[in-house]
């Protein structure tokens, strides 16, 4: 659930590469090309919400630490993250078609892997190649709406990919609950199986290939590969400090190349061909702002929101299926409101909305640091779940609107392209941030517990060497049930204290983004709009 319902500019991606008026599609493949997009990105958008549901199975089942089970997230979406412009422009390069049925295939096969998988290192690996099947699956699908449908048809061929996206996010996580309750986390996996099958053969059949108008331009490698390395290395310092220590060799290491990586890919940019980052664009105000904004919103949903499933399944006790549906709210908003929300810049200017609807969120991020132990879903949970999807709802579809419009037409692919990644390298981030966050605070709690009750040596020397797994720790064993239970008890009570930590900074976080806009963001409303005065 580090990513739920879209993320922003999804839908403009498809104005990646496009040529206007060029449409060599025919009129019969047109309604086999959206399948097929839809389809093929449905894959993706499951396997991004359906794993987080997962993650307390698989963590019991392989035996896992809290701090693998981020791996099992993080691998994926780093490499997603770091690659999805290169997979764009892979695509223009090579043909968009080509591209997006090998991301199917690897996305297929590295699936399977991850079905197999026989130790957590084992399912990280193959989640880490699905990262680089995803960065070719999502740009392509969208790109081949664009290649297919000429610009008088495109709008709704967006709408109609748009509504299905939607669909798959509502449906995806409780799908996602079921497979886990009823059968095994390995049907998560396993369920992306048939439909690249079907996807394949609809693009074998049906598909025509193209190419964008940048077929001809180069490929950023470097900038792919930097990038890479300035996520991956941040992301390896902040997950593993916490178990292995701060000023452990391979985690100043990692924290070196993170930083090395992260300065060394804004200077490629300036000297590469065809950079992944144009940083001209940069200094458009409105632009750099809307990033700005991004950046921190998307670390604050991202990364808080990685924990609540865990929350929901260790500590309160629901079923996979209770907590896949439990953001069911949220997206129903997004996904309803999201129409007017679209006229929002129109009626009152970009800086207003982008101002509002993180405060909101804001607001829904501190509501979730509410409940305790035992809490209901519905006075507990869903009044933060309600009021953080109406946030979103009020900034998502005026930042896309921001973003679009802070740029020209010629660099609209490329913008939207840019936002879309930002607001995946913000989440990346923040979940590796935040669960030295929650490490901390829960260590911190279970000390406290620990002592409060009087437990023995033993009892607390087991628990330090189950603490890396936070809510998923072991009760000691041969305790007589008062004392299993309390200890029970302070386990459970100290994830909820780091939550309230993450649900906090969450909210800080979104205040910040709140006070960018405010900062960067200008212009007002649209002549002959209601709002203009």
């Amino acid at each position: 659930m580090a990513q739920i319902g879209k993320a922003p500019c999804d839908d403009t991606l498809i104005l990646h590469g496009v040529r206007p008026g060029d449409s060599g599609c025919p009129a019969a493949s047109k309604p086999w090309v959206l399948a097929a997009a839809i389809v093929g990105s449905s894959m993706a958008f499951i396997d991004g919400t359906v794993v987080n549901v997962a993650l307390p199975a698989i963590q019991a089942d392989l035996h896992a630490t809290a701090f693998q089970a981020q791996w099992v997230v993080e691998s994926y979406a780093l490499l997603l993250a770091a690659l999805l412009l290169v997979g764009g422009a892979l695509g223009d390069h090579y043909g968009r078609r080509r591209i997006f049925a090998i991301g199917v295939g690897i996305f297929a096969l590295s699936s399977v892997g991850c079905a197999l998988a026989g130790s957590v290192h084992q399912l990280i690996a193959a989640r880490a190649v699905q990262g680089v099947g995803g960065a070719m699956l999502v740009p392509g699908s969208l790109a081949l709406i664009s290649a297919s449908f000429p610009e008088k048809e495109r709008g709704k061929a967006i709408g109609t990919w748009s509504g299905f996206s939607g669909i798959t996010a509502a449906v995806g996580p409780v799908l996602g609950g079921f497979l886990v309750d009823h059968f095994s986390w390995t049907w998560a996996f396993l369920i992306n199986v048939p439909m690249a099958l079907g996807v394949l053969w609809i693009v074998w059949r049906h598909v025509p290939e193209s190419r964008g108008a940048s077929a001809g331009g180069g490929l950023d490698g470097w900038g792919a590969l930097l990038a890479t390395a300035g996520l991956g290395g941040i992301v390896y310092a902040f997950i593993e400090g916490p178990t292995q220590g701060w000023r452990a060799p391979a985690v100043l290491a990692a924290l070196a190349i993170g930083v090395a990586g992260s300065v060394g890919f804004f200077a490629a940019e300036r000297k590469v061909r065809s950079p992944m980052l144009p940083l001209a664009l940069l200094r458009i105000g409105n632009f750099s702002g809307a990033n700005l904004l991004t950046l921190l919103l998307y670390a604050a949903l991202g990364g808080a929101l990685y924990f609540l499933p865990l929350n929901l399944i260790q500590v309160q006790g629901y079923s996979a299926t209770v907590a896949g549906a439990a953001l069911l709210p949220f997206i129903f908003t997004m996904f309803t409101l999201s129409g007017w929300a679209g006229q929002l810049v129109d009626r009152f200017g970009p800086r207003m909305p982008l101002v509002v609807g993180p405060s909101i969120a804001a607001v829904g991020f501190a509501l979730f640091a509410l409940p305790g132990v035992g809490a209901s879903y519905w006075s507990g949970f869903f009044p933060a779940v309600v009021v953080l999807g109406f946030g979103m709802t009020v900034t998502v579809a005026p930042l896309t609107t921001t973003v679009m419009n802070a740029v020209g037409p010629d660099l609209a692919g490329v913008a939207s392209g840019v936002n879309n990644a930002v607001s995946r390298a913000a989440a990346v981030l923040a979940i590796a941030v935040f669960g030295a966050i929650m490490a901390w605070a829960f260590d911190a709690a279970l000390a406290g517990h620990l002592r409060d009750m009087g437990a023995s040596a033993q009892v607390s020397a087991f628990l330090e060497g189950e603490r890396s797994k936070l809510a998923g720790a072991a009760v000691p064993p041969g305790l007589d049930a008062a004392t299993a239970a309390a200890v029970k008890r302070a386990v459970a009570e100290s994830f909820v204290a780091g939550f309230r930590w993450v649900m906090l900074v969450g909210a800080a976080l979104a205040v910040l983004s709140a006070a960018s806009a405010w900062l960067t963001i200008r212009g007002g409303p649209a002549e002959g709009s209601p709002g203009k005065t």
